[in-house]
């Protein structure tokens, strides 16, 4: 099978393409290094050739408001409709668990106007919900660090390894079409606080990890499950630790 994937040379997406090569199928890395640029619609055509399933792992270069919006919004529809020219028999898309809970969030807003846009496509599609990576908590702590202190509200958080999500992507986009959406998460849950407060110590971080309730998670005030799946999700094998160990 001929599965393009969209960002497939970024964290996520090499992950799947290697996955995908690895168990037989016909794995295309798909962006702008390798000469598609779903914004300007450069090599798509080409790329989308004799392709059955799609990927999108791609993420917008600015995480500004009207930027990251006319980014997801431009190359969706661009990608949506060189999937139909193509006769592509199914759109999958990578995006966030919690994007609903959070539509002050300019980013998660963006992604809310991604996942409509390909639900009214007519195309046969699945989306993909994930959690944090593991990979993204020392970026997240420094989105969160105010004078020397890393404020974090004590919600609930279940992050997950790079590798899982891949795992589940490869599971979704070989399969049939959902026609909605399906989530992964890690499979232990933490309160956000003491997670980075174990995490940073492991990473050899001297920051004080502070619990503030009205910390903000990139811009936005989170509530008790903000950033958790529901009971159906698909939680991956690789803890924290393990992963940590790994690294």
């Amino acid at each position: 099978m001929k599965v393009v994937v969209i960002g497939g040379t970024g964290l996520i997406g090499s992950k799947l393409v290697r996955r995908l090569a690895g168990e037989g199928h016909e794995a295309v890395a798909a962006s702008p290094r390798t000469g598609v640029d779903t914004v300007t619609g450069e090599g798509l055509a080409e790329a989308l050739e004799g392709a059955q399933v799609v990927v999108d792992v791609s993420n917008s270069p600015s995480f500004e408001r009207g930027a990251v919006l006319e980014f997801f919004e431009t190359s969706t529809r661009n990608l949506l409709a060189a999937e139909a020219a193509a006769g592509v028999g199914h759109h999958v898309a990578l995006s966030v668990v919690g994007t609903e809970r959070m539509p002050d969030n300019g980013y998660f807003a963006a992604k809310i106007a991604q996942e409509r846009l390909i639900e009214k496509s007519g195309l046969p599609y699945s989306l993909v919900h994930a959690t944090q990576f593991f990979e993204f908590v020392r970026s997240i702590a420094d989105e969160s660090a105010a004078g020397g202190e890393v404020r974090i509200a004590p919600v609930l958080f279940r992050p997950v390894a790079g590798d899982d999500v891949a795992a589940a992507l490869a599971r979704v986009a070989l399969g049939a079409p959902l026609n909605g959406r399906t989530e992964v998460a890690g499979p232990e849950q933490y309160r956000m606080d003491e997670f980075f407060r174990d995490a940073l110590a492991g990473l050899g971080d001297p920051r004080e990890v502070v619990a503030d309730e009205h910390a903000r998670y990139f811009g936005s005030e989170l509530t008790e499950r903000s950033l958790v799946p529901g009971d159906d999700a698909a939680l991956g094998r690789t803890t924290y630790q393990e992963w940590a160990a790994g690294q």
